[in-house]
């Protein structure tokens, strides 16, 4: 049996009360690029943050690489982190590579300074997203694109095993969405890396994943693409129409009459 790198177990999570996540069994095999899609409110993020330790669930089990959550995070290791919106002042005068060597901070401490170490692992994972020129501009300056490769960057400086991404083409045009999803594909298989991805976009994610997860509270579907009608009715909760392009869904929107 393959080695699991997310082995969740009966995972429920609560809000003021109300169920977000119920009944949740999920097995993600070391070594694969998973996919979780959902409509808005469904528990991804939730599920994202019990995965990363930042929420403890409110029953059930969840092990990272055989470990609780908790501990890796208090660690800084293992798992890699994009949220979903990783820069919240866009005018903060920081460097492109100052903000990579933000990812060092768990494995050196906060009250330490990188050190030359720091500094070449930064500058390699800037090499390995494709933007090392950038790396002396203001963070603020370069392209959305541009950013989430810096984003990434970060996330490796942390040298994990795991790299969970939330949603990470959010606000970019088509190409480069294209072009993230490719440099995530490529990461995976070089650093042989497990990556969960939120995403939206069920086109651009059942090209590129080798699993696709649909939550909406519960596990509806967790198989290969190409994903069927009614995994994702049941799903995103409403009849559904698809433009198809081969065999992947580009587009999910409510059946109306003519």
């Amino acid at each position: 049996m393959p080695a699991l790198a997310v082995d969740i177990r009966d995972l429920w999570a609560f809000y003021n009360g109300m169920p977000v996540l119920e009944e949740i069994n999920l097995g993600i095999e070391t070594g694969k690029l998973v996919g979780i899609l959902g409509p808005n409110g469904a528990g991804k993020s939730t599920l994202l943050k019990v995965i990363l330790g930042l929420m403890a669930p409110s029953r059930g089990q969840v092990r990272v690489f055989g470990e609780v959550p908790g501990k890796l995070r208090h660690r800084g290791e293992v798992v890699g982190y994009l949220p979903q919106r990783p820069l919240s002042n866009p005018h903060f005068p920081v460097s492109v590579l100052d903000v990579v060597l933000m990812g060092r901070y768990g494995r050196v401490g906060l009250l330490r300074r990188p050190g030359r170490r720091d500094q070449e692992i930064a500058i390699q994972n800037l090499e390995r997203v494709g933007i090392p020129h950038l790396a002396t501009r203001p963070i603020g300056e370069i392209s959305g694109g541009e950013q989430q490769r810096v984003f990434i960057a970060r996330a490796l400086c942390v040298e994990p095993r795991l790299l969970v991404l939330d949603e990470p083409t959010v606000s970019l045009d088509a190409c480069a969405q294209d072009d993230v999803y490719d440099l995530v594909h490529r990461l995976k298989e070089e650093l042989n890396l497990t990556v969960l991805m939120v995403s939206h976009d069920i086109g651009g994610v059942a090209r590129h994943v080798d699993d696709i997860v649909c939550i909406n509270r519960r596990i509806h579907v967790h198989q290969a693409p190409p994903i069927g009608r009614l995994g994702l009715e049941s799903a995103f909760g409403c009849s559904v129409e698809y433009l198809f392009h081969g065999e992947i869904p580009h587009r999910v929107v409510k059946v109306h009459d003519d």
